[in-house]
């Protein structure tokens, strides 16, 4: 299990994005938009971090090579993770959640990558970690993904994602059904 992305809801993601990337060096990767069946809209951005990801790995990495007695050595460290920036239109899902917030927005939940959704769901249900908005982990072909949601955590108030995907990005289809699953 690694960090995998971290998902903020603000008033004005371009000024939050621009934050992000001068003081972290995060460049903007994906913008697209939610559009929901009442017609509102969420607008969204994807941030990279500065490091690249590793070819090999669906793991974001990077190295760093060190002298030893024993020659050089490589050791692998993981690198910052990905960041997810959206606001919404007055009346929105997303809106409604920064309004809630002072009109300042936060944090909304912290991504995990993991090999297994489906058996870490039913770990954290067994132990009483936390309960999931939907009964099932949501899936998506493209790119090849399968994410779930838990509640805010009683102990931490946040929300928990765990997914596991093939290379990078989001699938917008499973954006929208994960962002009406967090609106109950």
């Amino acid at each position: 299990m690694r960090l995998d992305h971290i998902a903020y809801r603000v008033k004005d993601r371009y000024m939050t994005a621009d934050f992000i990337k001068e003081a972290f060096g995060y460049k903007v990767g994906t913008e697209f938009q939610i559009k929901f069946d009442d017609e509102s809209k969420a607008d969204c951005l994807a941030l990279v971090p500065p490091e690249t990801r590793h070819p090999d790995t669906k793991f974001w990495t990077f190295y760093a090579l060190q002298a030893s007695p024993y020659g050089s050595i490589k050791p692998e460290y993981h690198a910052p993770p990905e960041i997810f920036v959206s606001d919404g239109s007055d009346g929105s899902i997303v809106g409604d959640w920064v309004a809630e917030r002072g009109n300042v927005g936060g944090i909304h939940h912290i991504a995990y990558q993991v090999e297994d959704v489906g058996a870490i769901m039913n770990e954290w249900k067994e132990k009483g970690y936390a309960e999931f908005y939907s009964e099932e982990p949501i899936t998506c072909k493209d790119p090849d993904l399968t994410q779930v949601f838990t509640k805010p955590s009683e102990l931490t108030g946040v929300i928990y994602e765990f997914i596991n995907r093939e290379g990078a990005g989001f699938c917008k289809d499973s954006v929208k059904q994960l962002m009406e699953s967090t609106a109950k």
